[in-house]
């Protein structure tokens, strides 16, 4: 197998490409949280929503399902359209009333790859922010990436695991991790309509509130995703 800095530049480069070629300019779907909370309190709770948002600047206007109120504001969890491969940040809150997660998504970037020189006997590449590594099990076919931190920050945002497709050769699972904080986030893709985007997502955190300490786990779903040419609502 290649080196696994090689094989995640190779990866980060081909997401990038995907994420770029094709990027949609609206997206609607319909979507499934289910919210479980632990702890001093214990309680279940389902927000269901169609969420229709500008790709471009995440912004959303979103309905309660089945004849809910409406609301805008970024989408609801979290935009599908979304390479994590990318310096972006996010800030979250989670409870059993609501689940709100503040993503900013910075542009993809690429790794220049070194080239075959007659005048080179070998090339040694490495990322210097981040220390990959292949997970057990792991195959040129179906490569699994386990990745660290090179200089980790307090409450740095970092992908952990990365799981590619072998029909896509593009990522099909991914863990987002915070550096020292149990919060993590896992995200399923999959290709619809040419498009690489996120079909299924949870979140696992511990929230305290007053004198209230509990754990919150929220698995979504997203369903009916279409990918509108003009604006499906006036306000976006």
């Amino acid at each position: 197998m290649i080196s696994p800095d090689i094989a995640l530049a190779q990866l980060v480069n081909a997401t990038a490409k995907a994420y770029a070629q094709n990027a949609p300019t609206y997206i609607a779907y319909r979507e499934h949280t289910h919210i479980v909370g632990s702890g001093t309190i214990r309680q279940e709770r389902d927000i269901n929503r169609y969420v229709v948002v500008r790709q471009s600047d995440n912004a959303a206007v979103m309905r309660d399902l089945p004849n809910g109120g409406e609301s805008q504001g970024q989408a609801f969890p979290i935009i599908p359209y979304f390479n994590p491969f990318t310096a972006f940040s996010f800030s979250y809150f989670a409870n059993l009333k609501q689940i709100t997660i503040t993503l900013t998504r910075a542009a993809p970037f690429t790794f220049s790859l070194p080239v075959a020189s007659k005048d080179v006997d070998a090339t040694v590449f490495y990322i210097p922010f981040w220390k990959p590594s292949y997970a057990p099990g792991s195959s040129d076919a179906a490569p699994h990436l386990m990745i660290e931190l090179a200089n980790p920050q307090p409450k740095a945002a970092y992908l952990s695991d990365v799981v590619v497709d072998p029909q896509t050769h593009l990522p099909s699972h991914v863990v987002v991790k915070l550096q020292d904080d149990p919060t993590t986030i896992t995200l399923d893709y999959a290709m619809l309509q040419g498009r690489w985007v996120i079909t299924h997502g949870a979140m696992s955190t511990s929230q305290t509130v007053g004198i209230f300490s509990f754990h919150v786990v929220a698995d979504t779903t997203y369903s009916d995703m279409s990918f509108p040419a003009s604006s499906p609502d006036a306000r976006i």
